[in-house]
Order: C-alpha cells, then sequence, then structure tokens
C-alpha cells in the first residue's frame, strides 16, 4: 500500500531528528570516549556506568526524568525559560534532548573501543616527533579510530530512528512536529490499520537490516586491516 502523507512527514521528521541527533551525539560522544579511553581516574567507573544507563533503562523511565527535568519546575525547563527558549517537551528540540541521553552509548562504546585498541605506541611516536596532545589527536587518534566513527554513527542513526518509549513521553503524537515513524506505526494498528502499518513496519525492517549488514561490513574490514597490520 502507499504510503500517505502523514506517513510521508513522519519519516522526514524521524530522518531530521536522526540526522541532527548524530551529529551532537559524534561531537559530545568524542571527548568522552577519549576521556574514558585514557584516564585512571576512580571517576571512570560511575561516568562510564551513567553513560550505559540507558541500555538498562526503560524508555518511559528515561522519558519519564526527562519530562520532569525539561519541565517549568525542572532544571533544564527553568534554565531553557531563562534563556527564553520557552518549554522543551512536546518539541523537536525536546525530541533530540531526549533522544541524545537515550542514544549516548551506542555513539560513545564504539568510539571507546576504537581509541583503546589504538594502544599507547602511536601516540608515543607521535610525541617524540614534538606532536602536541591536540595534534596528536587530530592526526593520530582520529584517522586511526575512523572505524569506530562510522559505527557509532550508523548506529546512532539507527537506534534514534527506532526510538519509541522516549520520543513519546517526551513528544507526545503531534503530527509533523513530534509524531515519529515509530509513534505513526503505533497509530496505524490502534486505528486497526494493519496494511498501512504492514508498509511502516517493512520499511522499518529493509533499513534495520541495511544498518547491519554496514555495521558488520566495517568490523570486518577493521578485522582485516588489523591482520594485514
Amino acid at each position: 500500500m502507499p504510503l500517505s502523507n502523514d506517513d510521508l512527514a513522519a519519516i522526514w521528521l524521524t530522518l531530521k531528528l536522526a540526522s541532527t541527533v548524530t551529529v551532537i551525539l559524534l561531537l559530545i560522544g568524542t571527548p568522552i570516549a577519549w576521556w574514558l579511553s585514557q584516564t585512571t581516574s576512580w571517576f571512570k567507573r560511575p561516568v562510564a556506568a551513567l553513560v550505559a544507563l540507558p541500555l538498562v533503562l526503560p524508555p518511559t523511565v528515561i522519558g519519564f526524568y526527562l519530562l520532569v527535568a525539561m519541565g517549568p519546575q525542572g532544571p533544564i525547563g527553568q534554565f531553557t525559560q531563562w534563556l527564553g527558549l520557552g518549554l522543551l517537551p512536546f518539541t523537536f528540540w525536546g525530541l533530540v534532548v531526549g533522544s541524545v541521553f537515550y542514544s549516548l552509548p551506542f555513539v560513545v562504546q564504539p568510539l571507546y573501543n576504537a581509541m583503546t585498541a589504538i594502544g599507547l605506541r602511536p601516540l608515543e611516536v607521535a610525541a617524540t616527533l614534538r606532536a602536541s596532545p591536540w595534534d596528536r589527536f587530530i592526526t593520530v587518534v582520529l584517522p586511526l579510530s575512523r572505524p569506530g566513527f562510522i559505527t557509532a554513527a550508523v548506529l546512532g542513526f539507527a537506534h534514534t530512528v527506532g526510538e519509541f518509549g522516549v520520543v513519546l513521553m517526551i513528544g507526545g503524537n503531534i503530527p509533523a512536529e513530534t509524531r515519529l515513524v515509530s509513534v505513526q506505526i503505533y497509530d496505524h494498528v490502534e486505528a486497526l490499520q494493519y496494511s498501512q502499518a504492514h508498509s511502516l513496519s517493512a520499511l522499518m525492517l529493509v533499513f534495520s537490516f541495511i544498518v547491519l549488514l554496514l555495521v558488520q561490513g566495517v568490523s570486518r574490514q577493521n578485522t582485516q586491516r588489523k591482520g594485514h597490520g
């Protein structure tokens, strides 16, 4: 069955959200992953546990606490009101904030693994050539971590596309504003529109399969590169 205008609007909004969140997660996740891969501080375990918390917490729990935090009496809500931005719940940018929290471990973990795998030797060699810490990070860490960045971007994007509980708690179900593909499928099922739900679900199934193929391809290339090295 062909997709309706509401379906297309939900797809466009989902892609817009996933793209925005992926860029923000890479900017935030890179320094977090680098710090976790280098530090010996006792703060490492609590920070790592905090980053990984969305992996074990139910999405509705995360959504509830973020909704409270972004509400009129919450710290984020009071801050955004002080800036003159109003409240974030039931807006696109509220979805962005919630998605960043919920998808953070799916970006930080691949980056952490890639940066840890570099080891000390390449950085020590760069240091003997009088490269500054920033130069070493730009010229050594980032190029050698490229497979991790690709995996992190793909997983972060895909995980944001598939969100339901968090976005429903924070964004509700506003057409063309906060209604994403996952929510649109839920609406079709509630209305007993199974053919429309099948069309969107099949699209998500194909997308998820392609994502897994991409991640496996990157992992295979990285393994082969290490084997030749």
